[in-house]
């Protein structure tokens, strides 16, 4: 059976609540996330949160995290800012919530979460590009939840 992710603040293709949006809307919480069905051999889990609407030349990253231990099936609300944190498109290090512009309509935001056969070696602030460059080859499985918003 493949891994599954899921959030208990909004179901999957539903709208995410304004207290996990970017001030000055919300209050920049991590939502909370479960998961299940790991395969064997994960080692450790990296979470990549992005916004393929976003008018951008490339999807707008919200989240990097890697170096939650593989026996976790669960983030409560911004626990994942205990684990390593790369840059996000707002220029800091952990999440950075959704704030699509004003009148822009929804925008879906990507949860994936990887299951790796490796504990990724990498620096504080590293971006997306460089985590799927330190994990290629080691993903075991994904799994995606998505949610939306809009301003």
């Amino acid at each position: 059976m493949p891994p599954t992710l899921q959030s208990p603040a909004f179901a999957n293709g539903e709208r995410i609540p304004e207290r996990y949006a970017h001030p000055p809307v919300g209050q920049d919480v991590a939502p909370p996330l479960q998961w299940k069905d790991l395969p064997q051999g994960t080692d450790s889990l990296a979470l990549v949160c992005e916004d393929p609407d976003a008018p951008t030349e490339r999807p707008f990253v919200h989240l990097v995290a890697w170096g939650i231990p593989a026996d976790r099936q669960e983030l409560v609300e911004n626990e994942v800012q205990r684990y390593a944190q790369g840059g996000n498109d707002f220029g800091q290090a952990g999440w950075g919530g959704p704030l699509p512009p004003e009148g822009h309509g929804q925008h879906r935001y990507h949860f994936r979460l990887f299951a790796l056969d490796v504990m990724p070696e990498l620096q504080p602030g590293a971006s997306k590009a460089d985590l799927l460059a330190a994990v290629d080859g080691h993903v075991l499985a994904v799994a995606e939840t998505v949610g939306w918003f809009e301003r």
